[in-house]
């Protein structure tokens, strides 16, 4: 089963999904819609909410409900890359100019301030507290990972340990969520539900990981952003952590003033360091060992193509190359 064929198993869920979004994004400001139609509508792979709709179906959901519960889920997210591109003053994502660069940080900031809101507006209608604690604790958690990882920028000393909390708390954390509650929705039990919140976790570090590994060895256009944001905002990702501590005197003193100024010209010379210390493959080998626990997650679960769509979403999270 490839990526492609778990979009397929959940096209009706999909479409449900876009319809939600549509939907309860609408606003009489006219400038609302424009940015929050433009950020949703410029692509992306959705693994998000795609999470919740196979792990609900997977749990043996029979209603729709899940597919307001992974729009609540895509919505948080939407708002997050609206504020997470104006801190990292970024201009490009998914192949398009951000928000804030054609409509001003100003704008993206408050209008990720509705969609935040908005999300909330529809847990309420989902009317179970048990979800609302759920996600109310993940956005909070999210938004204390955006503070922990502007604390880690232009630090070389950031160990691995810090690296890991940023990365569970601003990107884990959603994936977590998002399984969990639909698990909760389909009212399953304490086991399963235990399991689809470790399967989330796990998926979403692993993806996490990758990504901070292509941010040095994918191609722009594939890639959807440009190569060396992460060291032009001075972020120290597990590549550069690794390379900073296994290379030579010379690649980590220019790693560390890089890391310090984010300075970006040297990124041909950081990319071969990283490489040649295996700092890639570093990344590589404990992505798949977060994929490994995830798939580990499912076995609670009876068997199903839903459970299998479940493995394979693990195993993209690892593969992709985008």
């Amino acid at each position: 089963m490839s990526f492609e064929s778990v979009k397929q198993l959940v096209t009706d869920d999909l479409q449900a999904v876009d319809r939600v979004i549509r939907n309860r994004l609408a606003s009489d400001v006219v400038l609302v819609n424009q940015v929050a139609e433009y950020i949703v509508g410029s692509g992306g792979k959705r693994l998000r909410p795609l999470v919740v709709l196979v792990a609900a179906r997977a749990c043996g959901s029979k209603d729709q409900r899940h597919t307001e519960a992974a729009a609540i889920v895509e919505f948080i997210h939407t708002a997050t890359l609206l504020h997470d591109d104006v801190v990292d003053n970024s201009s490009l994502r998914r192949g398009h100019d951000t928000a804030n660069a054609v409509w001003g940080n100003e704008a993206s900031v408050l209008v990720g301030d509705y969609v935040y809101s908005r999300s909330f507006e529809m847990m309420v209608a989902l009317g179970s507290m048990r979800i609302m604690d759920v996600m109310a604790r993940a956005t909070n958690r999210i938004a204390e990972g955006e503070v922990l990882q502007l604390m880690n920028a232009h630090d070389p000393e950031t160990t691995e340990e810090r690296y890991f909390e940023v990365i569970y708390r601003k990107t884990a954390q959603l994936f977590e969520a998002g399984a969990q509650i639909a698990a909760i929705l389909t009212d399953s039990s304490p086991a399963v539900e235990d399991a689809m919140t470790r399967y989330g976790k796990h998926l979403g570090t692993a993806f996490q990981l990758v990504d901070d590994a292509l941010d040095y060895r994918a191609d722009r256009d594939a890639l959807g952003k440009n190569l060396g944001d992460d060291l032009a905002e001075g972020k120290p990702t597990l590549p550069l952590i690794y390379a900073l501590k296994n290379g030579t005197d010379a690649e980590r003193a220019m790693i560390r003033n890089s890391i310090e100024k984010g300075l970006v010209e040297n990124l041909p010379q950081i990319t071969a360091a990283i490489e040649s210390t295996g700092g890639l493959a570093y990344t590589a080998r404990l992505a798949r060992q977060e994929a490994s626990l995830a798939i580990e997650a499912l076995a609670v679960l009876p068997d199903s193509a839903y459970k299998q769509a479940l493995r394979e979403l693990a195993d993209f999270s690892v593969d992709r190359t985008y």
